[in-house]
């Protein structure tokens, strides 16, 4: 009884194992009551991306000023989380459907300097 009772025990302990190893890591974090990258990067969305439209408007010069939050190429969605291709075939990481994007002005971890420019750039609060 103690060996079935051992190994019942071990068995559970690898399923669940198993169960955390294949769950696939969140792109971002909450901090501070907004979502950031795991550096602590401040994530912006734009009003001019359509939720849900696999695609982003920001391009050419609007994407220097704010860079994409890209993907990896073999990156799956899930949740609040999904992957839409840019117009240049790069994978971006899209939360609730909205594209992410960085501020190239914001200089360190928890800076928000990108928050309501020309009113269309906002963090995003969870």
């Amino acid at each position: 009884m103690r060996i079935v009772t051992i190994s019942l025990f071990a068995a559970a302990l690898l399923a669940g194992c198993a169960t955390s190893s294949t769950k696939a890591p969140t792109p971002a974090t909450v901090r501070d009551g907004i979502l950031t990258s795991h550096s602590g990067m401040t994530l912006y969305t734009f009003d001019k991306d359509s939720a849900n439209s696999g695609k982003s408007v920001c391009n050419g010069p609007c994407a220097t000023n704010w860079p994409p939050m890209y993907a990896a190429p073999d990156a799956k969605g899930g949740g609040d989380w999904s992957v839409i291709k840019r117009d240049d075939g790069k994978p971006q990481w899209a939360w609730k459907g909205k594209p992410l994007y960085f501020w190239s002005k914001d200089a360190k971890a928890g800076d928000r300097t990108g928050d309501g420019v020309n009113g269309v750039w906002h963090v995003v609060k969870p």
